[in-house]
């Protein structure tokens, strides 16, 4: 069985998510709580049930909204080119989502996300550098806008990212850190060019893992 607990911190409040996940066969069973489920007294507040078959489905239930998301995961092959498709649905706000991604070879990816039914949709192209540096550029359909991201490999497992938004004109850089047995580690700093007074706003998220 493993248990895991996330914090995160900005400017404007903290928050903590804790989960707990057990193999039963083929499936993995998840209950995840916020602190909202806990402070002030065990509640429903926050508390969502997940059944997971990696690879194939996902399906969630949010205890206290009584809404379900499905996720579903299949994989075909083009051309000798592995295409991953993902279809997702949220039963509460009646979205659908349709992503896919095209791994062309080892350095070139081409990835779509649409939401049906409206004009979402977008496009990005992801290139990895010898599987240090790796450069995203996005084109968002919609808003007839592009994103970029970089990021880059450091001092081993630490990735650092910086990434703009052209359509909000925000400038972000990030720092992270990935262990398989401790957990991770996130700071992000971010600042919007738009805004007459550009004042950074940072952000710290951690997850710890436990096994029990």
């Amino acid at each position: 069985m493993k248990a895991s607990l996330k914090g995160k911190y900005d400017a404007e409040k903290s928050t903590g998510v804790g989960s707990l996940a057990f193999n039963a066969g083929d499936l993995k069973l998840r209950a995840t709580m916020t602190d909202a489920t806990l402070v002030s007294g065990p509640t429903l507040n926050g508390l969502s049930l997940s059944v997971e078959k990696p690879g194939f489905f996902i399906f969630d239930y949010n205890v206290p909204k009584k809404d379900f998301r499905f996720q579903f995961m299949n994989s075909v092959r083009i051309g000798e080119k592995p295409l991953n498709l993902t279809y997702i649905h949220s039963r509460g706000d009646n979205r659908t989502i349709l992503d896919g991604s095209l791994l062309i070879d080892s350095a070139n990816k081409l990835s779509a996300n649409y939401m049906v039914g409206t004009n979402n949709c977008k496009l990005k192209y992801t290139y990895n550098h010898g599987g240090i540096a790796t450069f995203e550029p996005c084109y968002d359909l919609a808003k007839n806008t592009w994103d970029f991201a970089v990021s880059r490999r450091v001092y081993g497992g630490d990735v650092v990212k910086a990434t703009y938004q052209t359509s909000s004109k925000l400038l972000g850089m990030e720092w992270s850190r990935n262990s398989k047995s401790t957990g991770s580690i996130k700071v992000c700093v971010s600042v919007n060019l738009a805004e007459e007074v550009k004042t950074p706003k940072l952000t710290a998220e951690s997850t710890w893992n436990l096994e029990i």
